[in-house]
């Protein structure tokens, strides 16, 4: 029986960071995975070969409409599917190599197989072949992530029905494609799609797209991604799929009541949503407490109700972010090393990576509102700024918003060309308290993106220089 300080289970973002950091911080480590390769659903089926597919689709569109108005004159490009999944394959087997890699080097020892707690201090591993080994550990963390919600009467085969993980692996542009669902997902799949000739179709039960972000933001999203041919039907759900000849018949009703229609479709991607991820794991037989939606219930500090079972990322409270489970893995580390672990939940980016991106950190209008916050906002449009425009892309905007007494930041939100990478100014300032004012006289380099985000927050006083 091998003895640890600690064994993870699940070697995702979150797992694989807590297994290394808690390596580098002196604890005996193991993990746990039931898949032959380390990553999890992000680096396997998820974040990594989306955004393959999503660079490689946005190359393809530029090459085919975006040249030529920069006096660039090329052939129509055509399509090589199997070449195109060919990069997402490669990038995968680069990512979870790394991370194999990255456990070896830290002296993290891996165990694959299905891992179960029999009680606390003792997880048990089911190899492939049916062999069985139990692992000892002083502690154990459940970081075995999320699957697929299902909705309910649609049967996913992963074929003509499927989930993102079968939208990931399409061996022909489907000619029709119905997306369940207006969310990240749906909208980043159903853009890769639609940019390679597919015809989408995105259904979505509220009455806007992106549910949780700010309005402003889906409403100009909305807009934008419309622009480039994606159609919606908002407010409406899907009631069933059916099987007709070789495509497939999807019908769809308004949620409020009304008259039902049918859609045509070869493909039907559902992506309404994730859950926890805690089948098999024995929870309920070792007495560990899940919440109400099957999440498992921790305290502050990632513990669970039995004595030395912990759990972080997509299993407990809060956002499903890769990057939530990863600074969640090192504080449990940390925390079990005797330090003072700690995340800033007021301070998780999130982003859309569609073109353009849209990326969000903090509080929205609506938020804000609901909780009777004076604020003031601060809106830039990057039709003004001189880098967007030289780079043919203006779509979008900066929004800041700051306390109205304190001046203090409370949520930036953007869409437009990178702003996946420029919503990372804003998560700093705000992790340091900063005033919309402090971003504003910090100087920008000219020409950039950038240079939007700065006065955006110079109009939270409505002073910007450049609109």
């Amino acid at each position: 029986m091998s003895q640890y300080d600690l064994v993870v289970i699940g070697t995702g973002p979150g797992g694989y960071v807590c297994a290394i950091k808690a390596a580098q911080l002196g604890l005996k480590t193991a993990v746990v995975e039931k898949r032959a390769t380390h990553g999890g659903t992000c680096l396997n089926v998820g974040c990594i070969p989306s955004k393959a597919l999503l660079h490689a689709s946005e190359m393809f569109e530029e090459a085919g409409h975006g040249f030529e108005k920069l006096g660039i004159k090329v052939s129509k490009p055509k399509l090589d599917l199997p070449a195109m999944m060919g990069h997402k394959t490669e990038v995968i087997d680069a990512n979870v190599n790394g991370v194999a890699f990255l456990l070896k080097k830290n002296k993290v020892e891996s165990h694959h197989g299905i891992g179960k707690i029999l009680s606390a201090g003792k997880v048990e591993v089911t190899a492939d072949d049916g062999s069985k080994s139990v692992l000892e550990a002083k502690n154990i963390v459940i970081a075995t992530g999320s699957d697929v919600m299902s909705l309910p009467g649609v049967e996913i085969d992963e074929k003509q029905i499927v989930s993102s993980t079968g939208a990931l692996e399409l061996d022909k542009v489907p000619g029709k494609m119905v997306v369940v669902g207006g969310g990240v997902i749906g909208l980043e799949l159903g853009s890769v799609w639609a940019r390679l000739g597919a015809e989408v179709t995105v259904v979505e039960f509220m009455d806007k797209i992106l549910g949780p972000m700010d309005g402003d933001v889906s409403k100009q999203f909305q807009r934008i991604l419309k622009k480039q041919g994606l159609n919606f039907k908002l407010g409406a759900k899907v009631t069933g799929v059916a099987k007709k000849g070789k495509g497939l018949e999807v019908s769809v009703e308004p949620a409020k009541g009304g008259d039902a229609e049918v859609l045509a479709a070869d493909i039907v991607l559902v992506s309404i949503g994730r859950k926890p991820f805690t089948e098999g794991l024995g929870l309920a037989e070792a007495g560990v407490a899940l919440d109400d939606r099957g999440r498992v219930k921790t305290d502050g500090h990632y513990k669970t109700n039995v004595e030395g079972i912990y759990a972080i990322g997509d299993v407990i409270v809060g956002p499903m972010l890769a990057h939530k489970a990863e600074d969640e893995g090192v504080a449990l580390a940390e925390i079990l090393s005797g330090q003072a672990g700690h995340v800033n939940y007021d301070v998780i980016p999130g982003v859309v990576y569609t073109q353009p991106e849209v990326a969000s950190v903090g509080k929205t209008e609506e938020e804000l509102k609901a909780a009777g916050v004076a604020y003031n906002t601060g809106k830039f449009a990057f039709s003004a700024n001189g880098r967007a425009r030289a780079m043919n892309n203006t779509d979008g905007f900066v929004k800041v918003l700051a306390d109205s007494a304190t001046d203090r930041v409370l949520g930036v939100h953007i869409v437009g060309f990178g702003a996946g990478e420029m919503i990372h100014e804003a998560a700093v300032l705000m992790e340091f308290g900063g005033s919309s004012e402090d971003l504003g006289r910090t100087c920008h380099a000219h020409p950039t993106m950038s240079e939007a985000v700065k006065e955006a927050a110079m109009a939270t006083a409505g002073k910007p220089i450049h609109s």
